[in-house]
């Protein structure tokens, strides 16, 4: 029988396309030398992904397919980015760090964003974009600053700072959960959780250990202490003093975060020095006692609390809160100021 005259053809556009197949998932060595010839450990980066050529990638680095990457991004070794994942802008990416589909890190705007080792930007999170700040003006410089060990969830915002001389910190070991949002030069410390939908305004501060619950918002400029627990559904319109847990709308004082204090492995002594002078301060027995100032010079006083760090810690926190140029601290559901 003889030959179809198509079978040819076939045969031709199957090769092809197997050729092309294999071009597609063949891996492409596009890595940074450190001065040695003999690279034992090749990237690799998918043919569909577009990588510029004056990006300085690591050893050890996977771009996946669909991905960009920017002129100025340096990529630190063995860093991975998975597929439609962008990095963009002066970025800079310590070794170990995971972008999920559809992250977005750095932004074509004057500055920097800076993150450290071993940090996961979760699917579709936007990190280091322009601020939401009607006072930023165009073309200045802003920056963002992560450390190390940081879990950032999907669909979680992160901005840069509104001006050139400030800057968005983020600390090491936070765990940011799904759809939160940290505005433009905040200051997030260390070893915080952050549940779902937490959203921090504009130059808020939140030192480390806090813990906050699901869908809660912090005014700008508001100080969130450390070991702090905020219940879920919080309005927080002013400062939250170490070591305290605070509820409702707006945020009232509720007693020491005494489980997270037990977890941050405080004594016995510790929280029972604590408990003695939050009662003193918020929950005195004298009416005669005077106002919040004598309150806390009296704990400041006290034969015993006066020599327990944490408590002058507590007392140091509420001082501060109380000065001119900050929001007062969040009010005891039975007690107001003096």
């Amino acid at each position: 029988m003889a030959a179809s005259p198509l079978r040819a053809p076939r045969e031709v556009a199957v090769g092809l396309l197997r050729s092309v197949f294999r071009r597609r998932i063949s891996t492409v060595n596009y890595v940074r030398k450190d001065n040695n010839e003999n690279e034992t450990n090749p990237s690799f980066i998918h043919t569909s992904s577009v990588v510029h050529p004056n990006a300085i990638i690591g050893q050890g680095v996977s771009i996946g397919p669909f991905c960009t990457v920017g002129s100025s991004v340096v990529l630190g070794n063995d860093c991975k980015l998975h597929p439609a994942s962008h990095i963009c802008g002066n970025t800079e990416l310590g070794d170990k760090c995971t972008l999920m589909s559809g992250a977005v890190v750095g932004d074509n705007i004057p500055g920097q964003t800076i993150i450290g080792n071993n940090n996961v930007i979760g699917h579709h999170a936007v990190v280091g974009i322009k601020c939401q700040d009607m006072k930023y003006k165009a073309g200045s410089e802003c920056f963002l600053q992560i450390g190390n060990n940081n879990e950032i969830r999907e669909h979680v915002s992160i901005h840069r700072s509104s001006k050139p001389c400030d800057r968005t910190v983020i600390g090491d070991n936070n765990l940011i959960m799904g759809s939160c949002h940290i505005a433009h030069d905040c200051k997030v410390g260390s070893n915080n959780i952050f549940a779902n939908n937490t959203l921090l305004a504009g130059h808020v501060l939140v030192e480390d250990h806090a813990h906050t619950a699901g869908a809660i918002v912090v005014h700008q400029f508001c100080h969130i202490g450390a070991f702090c627990f905020i219940g879920g559904g919080s309005v927080v319109s002013q400062d939250v003093p170490n070591y305290t847990m605070v509820a409702g709308d707006r945020a009232e004082l509720r007693g020491l975060n005494l489980e997270g204090l037990r977890r941050g492995g405080f004594s016995v002594t510790e929280i029972r020095s604590l408990r003695a002078a939050y009662r003193k301060i918020f929950m005195p027995t004298n009416s005669n006692i005077g106002g919040i100032e004598d309150r806390l010079a009296e704990v400041e006083c006290h034969e015993d609390l006066s020599h327990v760090p944490c408590v002058l810690s507590l007392v140091q926190s509420i001082r501060e809160s109380l000065q001119e140029d900050r929001r007062g601290i969040c009010k005891y559901r039975s007690w107001s100021f003096s």
